[in-house]
């Protein structure tokens, strides 16, 4: 058969009844734009979600926790006895937080090709002395360089220059909220007691603001070596080593084959993390069962349209099977007739949805909580640009081929001693 006459007579049923052909193209059109729109948005907003707590997690977190042995001393005595030992209010060791033998470590993670690369960190529990008020907080001791490298330490200072944490001495970049409560400002000096009642006084050079206030209220970042000399300990003194890799798939194996060979605490990002991980799945799948609901539903739309072509066309395609034209023909006729409502709506959709998506990029968004945020997040995904058209085919094929179906089967004798 000749496609291109088939062509043409689609056109011209297309013309016929270009309203409700109309009608369909734009329910497809605003189906995939908004499909787009929302993907967009969501995954934007849940990567800016993800980037507050990701983007300050270490992949592997190697540290060494105070806890009591599972194997007593006394358990030595009765090993190959058939007594049985119970022991209660066992307390821990005494001994320090302190991670062994940490530079021979550090050297053995940066030879490792699944590591991206390492951060040291030593913890330090402070009190912020505050008039006659001891203000409870952590001052994180860090390596600037190495903090900005793997986990975008400048994009969380909100005010001053993180490296003067290592061209400065005895400096200090606080949490907002802490610097709030104490009514510091850059240049002001803070008296800070460890835990031991050691007191040093630091400057203030920046402020620091995760968008998590919890955080931001107690949390405050100095040099390592700072940190070091607040605790009285000597420059080998780590407690932390945070790790990040290639592959953040392989992180659970790499903790748990590091805590073997290190024989310290290991924690994988995923274990860290795993009810936040399961909220930004379940918007996902929110995202897309909405998304699809709108493709399926302007698939009905041009289902009902085709019926209803078919129906007010059983003349003509009474008279194009009694001139010759096979059930193929009339099913290729109609199935032609979807596919283009699908591409031009799909068409229209596409640039739709990345126009929406733009102008709403553009849409300030300010909150004291997430300063490095100006706009509304959207994620620029090519991925729901193909899921998008794709579905938009499927959708109008099928919506065109069960209705073509029942064009093909017409008897043609029938239709015309009706008429």
């Amino acid at each position: 058969m000749n496609y291109k006459l088939i062509q043409n007579i689609a056109i011209s049923l297309l013309l016929a009844r270009w309203r409700q052909t109309l009608v369909a193209a734009i329910g497809v059109t605003f189906s995939i734009t908004m499909f787009i729109t929302l993907l967009s948005f969501m995954s934007g907003l849940n990567d800016l979600l993800d980037g507050l707590i990701l983007n300050r997690t270490p992949h592997v977190r190697l540290y060494k926790e105070i806890k009591a042995s599972d194997f007593q001393p006394i358990d030595l005595h009765s090993k190959n006895s058939h007594a049985y030992n119970f022991i209660r209010s066992v307390k821990p060791k005494s001994e320090k937080l302190e991670i062994q033998n940490s530079a021979a470590i550090i050297k053995n993670l940066k030879s490792d090709p699944r590591v991206l690369g390492v951060a040291p960190k030593v913890t330090a529990q402070v009190f912020f002395n505050v008039g006659s008020i001891e203000m409870t907080g952590v001052i994180n001791g860090v390596d600037p360089e190495a903090e900005n490298k793997l986990f975008f330490f400048n994009d969380y200072v909100t005010a001053g220059n993180f490296m003067d944490l290592k061209n400065i001495p005895n400096s200090i970049i606080l949490g907002k909220g802490a610097a709030e409560k104490m009514l510091a400002q850059i240049g002001d000096v803070v008296q800070v007691t460890s835990s031991k009642g050691d007191r040093i006084a630091l400057k203030v050079v920046g402020f620091f603001q995760s968008g998590l206030q919890d955080v931001d209220n107690i949390q405050s970042y100095a040099s390592i070596s700072t940190t070091q000399k607040l605790l009285g300990e000597s420059n080998n003194y780590l407690t932390d080593l945070q790790v990040k890799l290639n592959n953040i798939l392989l992180a659970p194996e790499v903790a748990k084959e590091y805590q073997k060979i290190y024989e310290i605490e290991a924690v994988d990002i995923q274990t860290a993390n795993s009810q936040f991980e399961t909220g930004s799945s379940v918007r996902s799948l929110i995202s897309y069962a909405v998304g699809i609901t709108l493709l399926i539903v302007a698939g009905f739309g041009i289902y009902n349209i085709l019926n209803m072509m078919i129906y007010e066309k059983m003349d003509s395609i009474a008279i194009l099977k009694a001139v010759g034209f096979s059930g193929r023909d009339v099913n290729r006729i109609f199935i032609l007739i979807a596919l283009s409502i699908g591409v031009f709506g799909g068409f229209l959709g596409l640039l739709g949805g990345f126009g929406l998506s733009a102008l709403i990029d553009q849409i300030p968004f300010n909150t004291n909580s997430l300063p490095t945020v100006k706009t509304y997040p959207i994620n620029y995904n090519p991925r729901y640009y193909l899921i998008g058209s794709s579905f938009a085919l499927i959708t109008t094929y099928l919506a065109g081929y069960f209705p073509s179906r029942k064009a093909s089967k017409i008897d043609p004798v029938i239709i015309i001693r009706g008429k």
